[in-house]
């Protein structure tokens, strides 16, 4: 068996040992060691891969194997894995790692819920690791299907109504999505769904204006794509506090990778042609964003609008269809996947503690949890794009990436989206000093505790990656470049 199937499999096995766990205890053990052996595949692949790299193996995707699935319709379950994915799979790894901790207090169906968990776990390995057009697309739904339930179940506030209207709207852009998948296979002339296969065919130049568009459209309906993002700010809110890292730290960013991988390598044509359509609207993604976090009063919803505007620059990035743009969204991708994880990390051990999110009836927190709020500040820091923290990295590959561009549209919207870093400065700045400093707003509040052990594993690994990545960004950045090279390529023919 090719070890990236252990990807899959550790998960299924969690679930295995989840069913058979026989009380909170086991159930946590299970959980733990099953994400600690995730976090250690994926070091162990990192390591892997630049050892190959190193010693000379230039193959667009390594350690590939693939397997007939069905027949009649060439399908396969075909998995390899280039720097973009090996990076998206150690992010994923190291957010469930941190979720499990997250969750280490959940005492309400707890063996429900971490099965579900996996199962959504599942589903972002396999998506990873998969170059089939219809295997990824089977694990897009695994990861989406848990989502109503997660949020349903275990929820909080309107938790009904959001669950619905997410499960809704991302299955409405997974129906786009199987249009266009059946379209890419119908026209392409091959009758193969492999990607690497599907790269070298060429579709039709009319028919890549008529699918580009259902694909982009339904990967982006998950990476928050303006005017189909309003599921992800309800979704966050409602969401218990490992779904919530999950969902914004690694469910989203599917949709920008989806749209890197399947939308822009294999239609670069209506790429090159249609792109403008959608960087005006990743452009209103960035600043809506912004400027609706900054009238929040729920921390919840703040860092909800903020994943917004964040993830709206990973897809205006790709858009730009130049290398440096690409790394910077795949950094994005990464920063940022890492920051909205520790924000709900630390929003849910706030609310946890003083049983509100609501910032007006927050304030003088870091006398009584410093641990917490020092974490706070750097999560903060990092999103606003301070230098030393992922955040500064990957939004100046952004923009100097967009800028290359020398015509004034392309300009224009990158002057900007550039603007969404004052704003974001505005929002983040006013809640720290709102909750974090000052009076004690409540007097009841002197009797809460700080971090416990569990909650500084969570946020401790969090912060280790933002500023790992900030201070030690070239190793990454090259492995991420070295992958990008034949797609540009390819997008430039």
């Amino acid at each position: 068996m090719n070890f990236l199937s252990l990807f899959v499999l550790i998960p299924v096995l969690m679930m295995g040992g989840l069913f058979l766990a026989k009380n909170l205890k086991q159930i946590r053990l299970v959980a733990t060691a099953g994400a600690s052996l995730l976090l250690a595949l994926a070091v162990g692949l990192v390591v892997a891969y630049l050892g190959e790299r190193a010693a000379g193996n230039h193959e667009e995707m390594l350690f590939a194997a693939k397997c007939l699935w069905y027949a009649p319709l060439n399908i396969y379950y075909a998995v390899g894995v280039d720097g973009i994915s090996v990076a998206m799979l150690l992010l994923s790894a190291i957010i469930v790692f941190t979720g499990v901790f997250a969750s280490w207090k959940m005492e309400f169906l707890e063996k429900e819920f971490f099965l579900w968990f996996c199962l959504l776990a599942t589903g972002v390995f396999g998506f990873f690791i998969s170059l089939d057009l219809f295997t990824m697309f089977m694990y897009y739904e695994i990861a989406l299907i848990p989502m109503y339930l997660l949020i349903g179940v275990w929820g909080s506030g309107r938790k009904e109504y959001s669950a619905m209207k997410l499960t809704l709207m991302l299955m409405a852009g997974s129906a786009l999505l199987l249009l266009g998948i059946l379209g890419i296979y119908f026209l392409s002339g091959e009758s193969s769904m492999n990607l690497l296969e599907l790269a070298k065919a060429h579709i039709p130049t009319q028919a890549q204006y008529w699918i580009f568009p259902l694909v982009f459209v339904g990967f982006g309906v998950l990476g928050a794509l303006f005017p189909f993002h309003t599921w992800s700010p309800d979704g966050h809110a409602s969401a218990p506090t490992a779904v919530s890292m999950l969902h914004a730290g690694v469910l989203m960013k599917l949709g920008g990778y989806g749209c890197f991988r399947v939308a822009i390598y294999l239609m670069p044509e209506a790429a090159n042609h249609l792109a403008w359509i959608f960087i005006i609207l990743t452009g209103i993604s960035v600043i809506y964003g912004a400027y609706s976090a900054i009238v929040q009063t729920d921390l919840k919803y703040i860092n909800a609008y903020s994943s917004v505007s964040h993830c709206g620059l990973v897809l205006f990035a790709i858009l730009m269809l130049n290398q440096t743009a690409m790394n910077g969204a795949i950094l994005q991708m990464l920063s940022h996947g890492l920051m909205t994880a520790l924000f709900f990390a630390l929003i849910g051990m706030i609310y946890g503690r003083t049983h509100t999110r609501d910032i007006r009836e927050l304030g003088g927190l870091m006398k009584i949890m410093p641990f917490l709020g020092v974490c706070y500040v750097i999560a903060g820091l990092a999103s606003l794009g301070l230098p030393g923290l992922s955040g500064f990295v990957a939004e100046m590959t952004v923009f100097v990436g967009a800028f290359q561009h020398t015509d004034t549209f392309h300009r224009v919207f990158t002057i900007l989206a550039c603007t969404s870093i004052v704003i974001t400065a505005v929002y983040i700045l006013r809640v720290v000093g709102k909750i974090l400093y000052g009076p004690v707003t409540d007097k009841h509040y002197l009797a809460l505790t700080d971090a416990n052990w569990y909650e500084r594993t969570s946020t401790v690994v969090l912060i280790l990656a933002i500023a790992g990545i900030g201070l030690a960004p070239l190793w990454l950045s090259d492995m991420i470049n070295g992958s990008l090279l034949p797609i540009i390529q390819h997008v430039k023919l």
